[in-house]
């Protein structure tokens, strides 16, 4: 049986949900791949887009960006946590390479830990990733002492033997093969008729969701919701209060892309996931501005390039009438936004089955 073990960056939610749907389109091509995922995202969170069995390894490899909320960021604590995870690597590695050796593995897959590449080579194992970012790329624009923890990263993706790059990439100079790929992102299950049924919404009047990752926000200006009484809202938020115009939407296993099909807009903040999700949905986006994580600004160069958009800043969202629910919508920079391509899941899960072939 061929086995395939996926490392997924410890970091929200996006990484784990732009992997699995690849790791979903894969087992649906081939069942019979034996599907190990190491990572510290929720199981729940896994099964939502795999159907199929795999072995859930918990496992932490990286640190990502140590968060307040979807928008805040501790530096000092994101370092912290690196200099007790270099402290600890060593062992890390040692007891992974038995790992992969007892589960015969013969691939390696990652988005995006830069330990793996390490535990990879030391395995003799080939290491493949998919990312539109490395870590190295963020730490570096935080200048000071992040500048010897990113030359510390880059050297370990230098192990990497293939990298799929995700559309609104960084340069990602570290990795030494680079095939650029389309996005990779769930379809919804259910159709906009299902759904409206459900949720009791009604198809002539506009539709908004807001929907900000994982880790959500400290503090969503519900109360802005009366204001717009026409409008339908929808949000994942079980903390929301209980309002005639709010729907919430955490049930039965339901995914902000399976909503998606019944929006007229998103609010969200910079994420690759729901981005990709509501390209491919042709859903218009208004996205808050996120400062200190570079990666937010080659997505917001993404989503100005391909969709009907409006970039607002958090004081508009925080403190602001929402006036911007009723703005028009600036159109896609690029005159040909279908130029970008939609199946990067397929395209990674083809690649894949054919190593293992």
């Amino acid at each position: 049986m061929p086995t395939l073990y996926t490392a997924i960056t410890n970091h929200g939610f996006g990484h784990a949900t732009r992997t699995a749907s690849i790791l979903a389109d894969l087992q649906k091509r081939s069942p019979d791949i034996k599907l190990i995922i190491a990572t510290t995202a929720p199981r729940w969170l896994l099964e939502e887009y795999i159907e199929g069995d795999f072995i859930y390894h918990p496992r932490v490899f990286d640190v990502g960006v140590v968060q307040v909320d979807s928008l805040v960021v501790d530096r000092e604590a994101t370092f912290a946590a690196w200099q007790k995870i270099f402290k600890e690597q060593l062992d890390m590695i040692a007891a992974e390479v038995k790992f992969l050796q007892e589960h015969q593995v013969n691939l390696i897959f990652g988005d995006i830990p830069p330990m793996i590449a390490v535990i990879a080579k030391s395995a003799n194992i080939p290491c493949w990733m998919a990312s539109n970012f490395g870590w190295d790329f963020i730490y570096r624009d935080w200048g000071g002492k992040f500048a010897e923890l990113a030359d510390r990263l880059s050297e370990a993706y230098n192990h990497c033997d293939r990298l799929f790059r995700l559309p609104f990439a960084e340069p990602m100079t570290a990795f030494k093969n680079i095939e650029d790929v389309g996005l990779t992102a769930a379809n919804p299950k259910y159709t906009a008729d299902y759904l409206r049924h459900k949720f009791n919404l009604e198809c002539d009047r506009p539709t908004a969701m807001l929907t900000f990752g994982g880790l959500s926000l400290q503090s969503i200006p519900y109360d802005n919701l009366a204001k717009f009484a026409d409008w339908q809202f929808i949000t994942f938020d079980r903390n929301a209060p209980e309002l005639p115009n709010l729907v919430k939407a955490n049930i039965d296993r339901l995914r902000p892309v399976d909503l998606m099909v019944i929006c007229d807009r998103i609010v969200t903040k910079p994420g690759y996931g729901t981005f990709a999700e509501a390209l491919r949905a042709k859903v218009p986006v208004v996205c808050l501005t996120r400062e200190g994580f570079l990666e937010a600004e080659t997505l917001i160069a993404g989503v100005k390039n391909y969709a009907e958009h409006l970039i607002i800043s958090p004081q508009d969202f925080y403190e602001g009438d929402w006036s911007f629910l009723k703005d028009t919508l600036h159109q896609p920079l690029l005159s040909s936004p279908e130029s970008l391509a939609l199946n990067g899941e397929e395209t990674i899960s083809q690649a894949i089955l054919d190593y293992f072939k």
